[in-house]
């Protein structure tokens, strides 16, 4: 798959996952705002109604008061003597305040059959103007009754007009009608905002903005308001569990954009393999193909009478064939150390060496490589302590490996200088460093000097083959033997690799 394709689909992935997160936060968001309304309205339907139960109860209290007088002083009052017989007796009060008593003595049912209907016609006329009368009077009554409570209800104390059992109890009970089953806080004060009373949890200052406030008895005049404030300390928790329901979609979200993000560094990661491993095929094959191509240009010339008569010749074909076969196996044991990278952990032979000595050894043996170019060599061994468990065969390839690449990446211009050096850092490490003056390594190119078929660019040096192993070699070695290495350059001035490995433990 090329590169372009990859960013193709990661560019419309990643805008399809944007519009998912926005569509997703939008819709949390306005979920949110619907709730609070529905609570905010549920919140101030129920105080209106507890209002308006508190301003019918005292209406309801003045009323029956003023009713039970109305009937005890004016209503007429009925008496028998307990005999149709004797009579009926009417006790009554006129509208000027004079009372008195109507009697009527004998049998009423021998009377009717000698009342005319003239006279019970002027009798029902009589008792209705009584009853008109009565009512128009009443309705008076009523009227002044009304105009009482209007000014006289609000002189009463508003913890008599409205007790706090008693809002407590209509708040419970109008605010589980409308769905809100979650504590409350509230309050009643004054119009200065002095408070009546309280609940013993009521603290204005935690409700903040989500204070609800009505009115109690809207009628009184401006300077006798009184307001019932009320508050709920779990509406956000009340709010959030109306909308968990919205957490697994944001979970399995955040799951896949995990996943693609993954996918996408895996498929990079592939794409990088893909082009060192050609690259890798590519030097190997040039690597091979010029000992083999030599190897079989001397055996054709073995095949020559001339040659084969000639002992010098046969003896330089010979050296030939003996230097090439180095090579080839050379090269062929540096593909072979590839397999030490899919392994966990490779097979060492572990053995107490001390790392002077080694180095000193292999610094003798390259000593003569490093002349050739006409470099020099030298070795500030001062580890006092330098006794290492180490596999003495993978500590001795991971420092030639840093010599050779020492040698490989050298100022044509200037002569190579290498040094090595040890030193104790603390009771229970060494430090071995390899420094030279070549060409250095860019600050792009240090981060990925470890990493597997990774080749820095040598510009137009086209003379320094290899598969971009040797260093990631040395690291795995290193941290195979419990170490560390690092590495520091500028370039064209020089590169210095740090290796920090544990002392033998006493």
């Amino acid at each position: 798959m090329k590169k372009s394709t990859i960013w193709f689909l990661t560019i419309i992935m990643a805008v399809t996952f944007a519009g998912l997160l926005f569509i997703q936060i939008t819709y949390m968001g306005n979920m949110v705002k619907m709730r609070n309304a529905q609570f905010s309205e549920g919140v101030k339907r129920s105080l209106y109604a507890v209002s308006t139960t508190l301003e019918q109860d005292e209406a309801r209290h003045f009323l029956e008061e003023d009713v039970a007088q109305i009937e005890s002083s004016v209503l007429p009052r009925y008496t028998s003597n307990g005999n149709d017989k004797g009579g009926v007796k009417y006790s009554f009060t006129t509208n000027e305040g004079v009372e008195g008593n109507l009697e009527i003595k004998g049998d009423i049912k021998a009377l009717e059959p000698q009342i005319s209907s003239a006279a019970v016609q002027n009798r029902y006329q009589s008792m209705q103007e009584m009853l008109r009368g009565q009512y128009i009077y009443q309705r008076g009554l009523l009227n002044e009754v009304i105009l009482n409570i209007i000014s006289q209800s609000s002189n009463r104390p508003i913890s008599e007009r409205a007790d706090s059992a008693t809002v407590a109890s209509l708040l419970h009970t109008e605010f589980m009608n409308n769905g809100l089953s979650l504590p409350f806080e509230f309050a009643v004060v004054n119009r200065l905002g002095a408070v009546v009373y309280k609940t013993h949890g009521f603290d204005a200052a935690q409700a903040g903005s989500d204070m609800f406030v009505q009115t109690l008895f809207p009628n009184d005049a401006k300077n006798r308001m009184n307001y019932i404030k009320v508050y709920f300390p779990d509406k956000k928790d009340h709010i959030f569990h109306s909308i968990k329901f919205m957490i697994p979609a944001f979970v399995f979200t955040f799951i896949l954009l995990i996943v693609f993000l993954y996918t996408i560094i895996i498929a990079f990661r592939q794409k990088k393999l893909t082009e060192m491993k050609n690259d890798f095929i590519n030097n190997m094959t040039h690597e091979f193909k010029t000992p083999i191509s030599t190897i079989s240009l001397a055996a054709q010339m073995l095949n020559d009478n001339t040659v084969r008569k000639s002992p010098k010749m046969l003896e330089h074909i010979s050296t030939v064939i003996n230097d090439e076969t180095k090579r080839l196996r050379f090269q062929v044991e540096k593909v072979l150390q590839m397999s030490m990278f899919d392994r966990q952990k490779a097979t060492l032979r572990l053995q107490d060496v001390d790392a002077n000595i080694v180095i000193s050894n292999i610094v003798h043996t390259f000593k003569l490589k490093v002349e050739k170019y006409g470099g020099s060599i030298t070795t500030d061994l001062d580890a006092a302590d330098s006794m290492v468990e180490v596999d003495e065969m993978h500590f001795t390839n991971v420092i030639f490996n840093l010599l050779d690449n020492a040698v490989k990446y050298r100022r044509e211009e200037e002569p190579l200088k290498l040094n090595v050096s040890t030193r104790n850092i603390s009771a229970d490490r060494i430090e071995i460093t390899v420094a030279d003056n070549g060409i250095g390594i860019r600050k792009e190119d240090l981060k990925k000097v470890f990493d597997k078929f990774y080749r820095v660019s040598t510009g137009n040096r086209h003379d320094v083959k290899g598969f971009g192993l040797g260093l990631a070699y040395v690291h795995k070695m290193v941290r195979e033997l419990h170490g560390s290495i690092e590495v520091e350059s500028e370039l064209n001035k020089g590169t210095k690799f740090i290796l920090i490995l544990p002392l033998t433990k006493n």
